[in-house]
């Protein structure tokens, strides 16, 4: 008993030692990188990083934008923390211990796609990646109550043997990593073994229409409101490929459209706001080949939207047949002539 006893403080010796998750108050000054696939357990250890001042969040739709090509452009040090299917209540919370050490980022992104928009039946499923609620509590000393499991056992394994070099493959430190292959793997047929299983809503709104999606309405004013107005706030629709541009008045079309209208309602009131609809008829949208599947992206079409993103920042009167400016930027009107 006695031996197990003493394997077992070794092991949790260790475990806190390596602090494979970076949270700890007492442990070894190494330089972490991500290791977990689960992102909401790497996410606070990158968001206490001085070296960012500007933050992106969203959901898989999101997970392309890449703070190397976007930080110049836009004069500022992203974090990317898009998650894959990161719920909207989510998303607050990253944004929350965000600012807990950055609470005047530059610019925040968001980005607004099905987890924010559908609900009922439509509603995208809750993930089922745990969340690491103590991790968010600022209270770090609660981690020694936390890691003595056998998942902190095996993350803090995995640091530890990149640190030694014995492991390569790690997340990246700003929070970009792409996760579907190179555009040179794409072959059409591959994408359409994938379009097949995505079909047309024949789903019916009710005769009242719809209103935005509950969780829109409780969480986005909260995300919008969180950073000063100093904060040049980003909020952005990606695009998904026309196959999923239901009929008109279908109940997928209907929430999406009351999502814009929402969207468009809130953020016309807040200053140093900009909203981008890529979700738009065109060369993106209509082009099976810009996509892996119906809502996922390829890195060639990640590129472009990153550009348009830049261009409308510095422009917002520029037309473009890839987004629109949500609500349009006001007509130029001539001077008076005196």
């Amino acid at each position: 008993m006695a031996t197990i006893g003493a394997a077992g403080g070794a092991l949790y010796l260790f475990v806190v030692m390596v602090d494979p998750w970076g949270g700890l108050p007492l442990s070894l000054p190494l330089h972490r990188w991500p290791v977990t696939g689960n992102a909401r357990f790497t996410m606070p250890m990158l968001a206490r990083d001085g070296r960012f001042d500007s933050v992106m969040l969203g959901t898989s739709t999101g997970r392309l934008m890449q703070p190397a090509v976007l930080d110049g452009p836009l004069n500022a040090h992203f974090l990317n923390m898009s998650m894959n299917n990161a719920q909207p209540h989510e998303q607050y919370r990253l944004l929350r211990e965000f600012l807990r050490h950055h609470p005047d980022p530059k610019v925040m992104m968001v980005d607004i796609d099905r987890s924010w928009c559908l609900y009922g039946p439509k509603q995208v499923p809750l993930n089922p990646e745990p969340w690491p609620d103590w991790m968010y509590r600022g209270t770090p000393w609660m981690g020694y109550l936390q890691l003595a499991n056998l998942y902190a056992l095996q993350e803090a394994v995995n640091q530890f043997m990149l640190q030694i070099g014995l492991r390569h493959d790690h997340y990246g430190a700003d929070g970009y990593t792409s996760f579907v292959g190179a555009d040179s793997t794409y072959t059409r047929a591959r994408a359409d073994r994938l379009f097949v299983h995505w079909g047309p809503d024949h789903m019916r709104p009710p005769s009242g229409g719809v209103a935005a999606a509950p969780v829109m309405q409780a969480y986005l004013p909260l995300v919008l409101h969180a950073v000063p107005d100093t904060t040049l706030r980003i909020v952005w629709f990606p695009p998904v490929q026309a196959i999923r541009h239901n009929p008109q008045g279908s109940m997928y079309d209907s929430m999406f459209a009351a999502c814009h209208r929402y969207v468009a309602s809130l953020a016309g009131h807040m200053p140093n706001t900009l909203v981008i609809d890529f979700d738009i008829p065109g060369p993106i949208v209509d082009n099976r080949d810009m996509f892996w599947d119906p809502i996922h992206y390829r890195l060639m079409t990640a590129d472009r939207i990153m550009g348009d993103i830049i261009a409308a920042v510095h422009d917002r009167t520029r037309p473009s047949p890839d987004y629109v400016v949500i609500p349009p930027p006001d007509p130029v009107r001539p001077a008076p002539v005196h």
